[in-house]
């Protein structure tokens, strides 16, 4: 609930210093109770890397409109409005990527999956949700070790960085077809452990929810109309 309540002020508010509390006290400060800030910090950034390239390159030289000019590369213009829009943009970026990795790195998917089932949402629904949460870790292992077992076999993946993408070929078939076994296997697991069998489940445990952790959790879903509220009013515009 946290995780979509900063991802989804950080859509509705603009400027820049509504982002920058997002990130302070949305991400950054249960990052650094649970103490996976550093990890936070580096996996945020590999993943919103590429896209914050594009977002600098876009705004700050084909921003429409803007006049006050920083550089100009022949019809190429760099512009101060367009520099402050890809700086908000990247600030929504950063506050959206960092709640879903802070989500990513506190929360077990078979607790998700438990809980959610818990809480009436469908067994095929739930399975949905952690076989989404889990691909890429799974694939990234996945690619490890076949990498490393290429390598044992002679196969040059390091060095140059045009070895570096010709070591890349032979990977991609073992992954693809072994995330499809995968998929194969865990089906026949769960068809045999009656997944498919109609009704609800009993579950023999399901984790820990206390009271202030309900509280929470009611006062953000409270504080999104809230906020949509005071957006639509115009009262967030010192925000800017």
């Amino acid at each position: 609930m946290a995780a979509l309540a900063v991802t989804l002020a950080a859509i509705m508010l603009s400027g820049v210093v509504a982002p920058l509390l997002l990130i302070g006290v949305g991400v950054l400060l249960p990052a650094a109770v649970a103490g996976v800030v550093r990890e936070l910090s580096r996996i945020a950034l590999l993943l919103s890397l590429p896209l914050a390239i594009s977002v600098v390159l876009v705004n700050v030289f084909f921003f429409p409109g803007g006049e006050a000019v920083l550089l100009r590369v022949g019809p190429i213009v760099a512009t101060a409005e367009g520099l402050r829009f890809a700086l908000e943009i990247l600030l929504r970026l950063a506050a959206i990527s960092g709640a879903v990795v802070l989500f990513y790195l506190t929360t077990r998917p078979g607790d998700l999956v438990i809980d959610l089932e818990a809480r009436g949402v469908s067994p095929r629904l739930a399975f949905v949700v952690n076989a989404s949460v889990q691909t890429v870790p799974t694939m990234v292992d996945r690619a490890a070790d076949i990498a490393a077992a290429q390598r044992a076999r002679g196969l040059d993946s390091e060095g140059s960085p045009w070895a570096r993408v010709r070591g890349l070929l032979p990977l991609v078939a073992p992954v693809v077809l072994g995330s499809i076994a995968e998929v194969e296997e865990r089906t026949m697991a769960l068809e045999a452990r009656g997944f498919t069998r109609p009704g609800r489940r009993t579950l023999l445990w399901r984790p820990a929810d206390s009271r202030r952790q309900a509280v929470a959790r009611w006062l953000l879903v409270a504080a999104l109309p809230l906020l949509i509220g005071l957006r639509t009013a115009g009262w967030l515009a010192w925000l800017g």
